[in-house]
């Protein structure tokens, strides 16, 4: 049975759930955030604004939570391309969110960001409307203002090759959750381009020796590499010998099997596995559960499913939600 949980402002755009489903963040058409917390200890299933500000001057794109080791922190992406960085502090009686950091971003806007957390330090990584991939390091974990750009390069996979730059109008990026301390730091990138060499999921891999980024597997048939991009997920590893990635395009929602041992040319061996189709129009997310074994995805036909592998490999539709009910049906109450 459904049950609203929180209401929204008009002109709320997007909205961000923290690492544990009892806060919520949410941007505005007019530059505005507000943050909703969960009125019951242990529970979320009522939320109430705790918090508002006016973070921008543009509309905001996107909301995305800092990770919990890092305390309780929000980054969003503004439509001039800048990204603000806002930490909860305790100075008053009261908590505040103060600005702690904004990256500017003159030549493009900022499509998608994440955040990675590595062995040492807390990584951001902005895919820009030119094609180009931002990593920055915070310098001091205790010090969400200070950061640096680490590396800054192409979402292609040639590096002898010079590509002009393409024109996006969205991107994905999703980190490779951790499994060990042994685990080298990774993420994949794709984009909805009209340049079709920038469009493909790539993996990459940061290397210790030489402190770099590299690309270490296409997540693309040849067939596939100039389809544009909507969505990415990478999915938690819990004992599987490869990791599992879902990657959204306009033929459907593909399923990809990862390497985890590098290969003699250094690249991660890849496996389409499966195609799944079910949305009639374009996928707008992705997400995996905990445990890596469902994954939701939505659409504009307004529905959420869910899709799961049975015992012998065969992905299937496990359930359909109509958002377009649950509309009606609120609507008719209010």
């Amino acid at each position: 049975m459904e049950k609203q949980v929180a209401t929204l402002e008009n002109g709320a755009l997007c909205c961000g759930w923290n690492y544990c489903g009892r806060r919520i963040a949410v941007g505005y058409d007019d530059g505005r955030i507000s943050v909703h917390d969960s009125l019951e200890p242990g529970s979320s299933t009522s939320f109430t604004r705790s918090k508002a500000w006016r973070a921008h001057e543009n509309r905001i794109k996107n909301v995305i939570w800092v990770p919990p080791e890092y305390g309780d922190a929000i980054a969003c992406i503004c439509l001039d391309g800048t990204i603000s960085l806002w930490e909860e502090t305790q100075d008053t009686e009261s908590p505040i969110w103060k600005l702690c950091n904004i990256f500017e971003s003159n030549r493009s806007q900022v499509l998608d960001i994440q955040f990675g957390v590595g062995l040492t330090s807390l990584k951001l990584v902005a895919a820009c409307s030119d094609g180009i991939v931002k990593v920055y390091e915070l310098l001091d974990p205790l010090e969400l203002k200070n950061w640096q750009l680490q590396a800054e390069f192409q979402n292609v996979t040639d590096s002898v090759s010079r590509f002009g730059k393409p024109t996006s109008i969205s991107a994905s990026i999703a980190w490779s959750p951790r499994r060990g301390d042994n685990q080298q730091l990774s993420f994949v990138v794709a984009f909805s381009a009209d340049s079709p060499q920038f469009n493909s999921p790539k993996i990459w891999e940061f290397e210790e020796v030489h402190q770099r980024w590299l690309p270490v597997a296409e997540l693309a048939l040849p067939g596939d590499k100039g389809d544009r991009v909507h969505a990415v997920a990478w999915a938690p590893n819990i004992g599987r010998p490869y990791e599992l990635i879902a990657v959204a395009t306009c033929k459907g929602i593909a399923i990809w099997h990862l390497g985890l041992t590098p290969e003699s040319d250094g690249r991660l061996s890849t496996e389409k596995v499966a195609l799944l189709s079910g949305h009639d129009c374009e996928v707008w997310q992705l997400e995996w559960d905990v445990s890596g074994m469902t994954l939701a995805s939505t659409g504009g036909d307004s529905t959420v499913r869910l899709w799961q592998s049975n015992l012998n490999g065969v992905w299937h539709e496990q359930a359909v939600f109509d958002c377009t009910e649950t509309s009606q049906q609120s609507s008719a109450q209010g």
